[in-house]
């Protein structure tokens, strides 16, 4: 990463299309990013030998060395930048094999000038020093992952798992998804309380009529009641009373994870301690 702040941001854009290339290009310049475009894999990596990168943004199929080969050659290196991998291709195996590599982010094609700037913007700005989520399992039926407990985490996560759901229809992919935000989240704030170090491992089956979600946190658990920061706790006469709570504990808006999940799955199932849950949906 560059030392100055006050120094142009300097991307490496690689696609195999040079019509694409010059594009991106002209979008970040004129954004005051300093660009350097190339054509292939091994061009990528002899520019990022020769030159200081805050961040690559690279396209997946390409001649003579794909994007996921460069990743690999590269995610094992401290001082290497972080990666945005843009593609077409959303199938499951390259989304997980994008996240295998340590891409940062995901980002399908076609994408508006305004989409890749907000992320290029989120992805300079973080400053995550979380260890790189962990692929145990990434079949299309049996995804499996290991998550540090950090909410940046998660939110990269959910992008991920939504691309993994693109058969699904829009309105089912948003709920899904809000709902496995919302427990991720969960999980990772009271289970994990915000340690990098620790990890949640989260699995996602799919079979021909249901998904199920399995999240599983590093903490003890918890009780029902014993949670007057949730609404899941409010009283019939009190659908608000969290929002007093959260505020005098010093807590961000929220406490509706739980009761969001149960109005858009069909099941929901913890274990006996509560630092596990399952959720399902069934797809017919």
């Amino acid at each position: 990463m560059s030392g100055n702040e006050n120094t142009p941001k300097h991307i490496l854009v690689v696609d195999d299309e040079e019509a694409v290339r010059n594009v991106l290009a002209r979008t970040y310049e004129s954004e005051g990013f300093r660009v350097t475009g190339s054509e292939d894999g091994e061009d990528a990596l002899a520019k990022l030998a020769a030159d200081r990168f805050d961040l690559i943004v690279i396209d997946v199929w390409m001649p003579r060395m794909t994007g996921l080969e460069v990743l690999a050659k590269l995610k094992d290196k401290p001082d290497a930048p972080r990666s945005i991998v843009m593609t077409g291709d959303n199938t499951p195996a390259t989304v997980m094999a994008a996240v295998r590599e340590h891409a940062f982010w995901y980002l399908s094609k076609p994408f508006t000038a305004d989409d890749l700037l907000r992320l290029t913007r989120r992805v300079l700005a973080s400053v995550s020093t979380a260890p790189p989520i962990e692929v145990l399992s990434g079949t299309p039926q049996w995804v499996e992952l290991l998550v540090p407990c950090e909410r940046e985490a998660a939110y990269r996560v959910h992008d991920f798992m939504l691309h993994m759901e693109s058969e699904l229809s829009e309105e089912a992919r948003d709920s899904i998804g809000h709902a496995f935000r919302e427990l991720l989240l969960n999980a990772i704030e009271w289970g994990g309380e915000l340690d990098p170090s620790r990890r949640v491992r989260i699995s996602c089956l799919r079979a021909k009529r249901i998904l199920v979600y399995r999240i599983s946190d590093p903490g003890s658990g918890f009780r029902i009641d014993e949670l007057p920061h949730a609404a899941v706790s409010n009283l019939p006469d009190d659908p608000t009373g969290h929002v007093e709570v959260r505020e005098k504990m010093g807590l961000r808006p929220g406490g509706l994870g739980i009761m969001i999940a149960q109005a858009i799955v069909d099941e929901l199932i913890y274990n006996e301690a509560r630092n596990e849950v399952v959720f399902m949906k069934y797809l017919d």
